[in-house]
């Protein structure tokens, strides 16, 4: 059985700049849950969360948060599985307090992190990790690249059309 991917987001307000994410893992076929869980404010429910999520069929934990953004580190702390943060973008340091709160992890507890607001990021590096034991998966991102290549070939040609 395929292993899922949690989306898990400190707030509501984080859901528009994690749609690329959620998006980006459906088109690739990976099974996905989306939660709302807070690190500050229902810290029981994180714990459970993680605690639970390899018996629950999860691969990877993708946390998005903004501000003291403690929600990565603190899902990475009662599980062995990958966290993958996302620091959001915020309107008092344009997310790098969120970020600072992300790779400022102590010794034991790892937590990888893309940039501000990386939520399409996010979701390529869970692929890639799950990649590693699923062949077929790993032909969709190989396939994903190859259609990127693609795309900057074209725009490559097109421009050196044009007179400058």
């Amino acid at each position: 059985m395929p292993r899922k991917v949690a989306v898990i987001m400190g707030s509501d307000s984080d859901l528009d700049a994690m749609r690329p994410c959620i998006n980006r893992l459906k088109a690739f076929g990976i099974p996905t849950q989306v939660r709302i869980i807070s690190a500050h404010r229902t810290p029981a429910a994180a714990e459970r969360f993680a605690a639970n999520a390899l018996e629950e069929g999860f691969g990877v934990i993708i946390a998005a948060a903004g501000k003291a953004a403690h929600l990565a580190g603190v899902l990475a702390a009662y599980t062995t599985l990958p966290v993958i943060g996302v620091p959001m973008k915020t309107s008092l340091m344009g997310g790098m307090d969120s970020l600072l709160s992300m790779v400022q992890m102590p010794k034991g507890i790892p937590v990888a992190c893309v940039a501000v607001d990386g939520a399409d990021n996010a979701a390529i590096l869970a692929a890639q990790m799950l990649a590693l034991s699923d062949d077929a998966l790993m032909d969709k991102l190989a396939q994903f690249k190859a259609g990127m290549a693609a795309e900057v070939m074209e725009k490559d040609q097109n421009i050196q059309l044009e007179e400058f």
